[in-house]
């Protein structure tokens, strides 16, 4: 079984102003969550095709990878609320993901 190869630096929070508002600060600042996601996105793309997968399930992934690998006094946040940002954001960055996320409409298509 493979190890997954992922980056475990601290999470930096980021709290008030809307939600877009706050993922594009999350983001600057916590790059590596969006490469530990499309990491696992390959992954996923690479067992199982054109298949589709939930972001959520990816989010779950790296919240028990930090639990389990990470010590550390500070609490790591993923918030949900960035979910549908991530989503779209690697499905338009990463030409080789798009489509993969099934999504509906959220406040990340504004």
């Amino acid at each position: 079984m493979n190890q997954l190869n992922l980056n475990f630096e601290p999470i930096i929070e980021i709290k008030g102003d809307s939600i877009p508002e706050r993922f594009k600060r999350f983001h600057a600042a916590n790059r590596h969550v969006y490469d530990a996601l499309v990491n696992l996105a390959r992954q996923f793309r690479q067992r199982r095709g054109d298949s589709k997968i939930g972001i959520g399930m990816l989010y779950e992934v790296l919240r028990w990878n930090y639990y389990m690998t990470t010590e550390s006094e500070d609490d790591y946040k993923l918030s949900n609320d960035f979910r549908a940002c991530y989503a779209r954001l690697i499905m338009s960055q990463e030409p080789d993901l798009k489509g993969i996320f099934q999504t509906k409409k959220s406040i990340a298509d504004e």
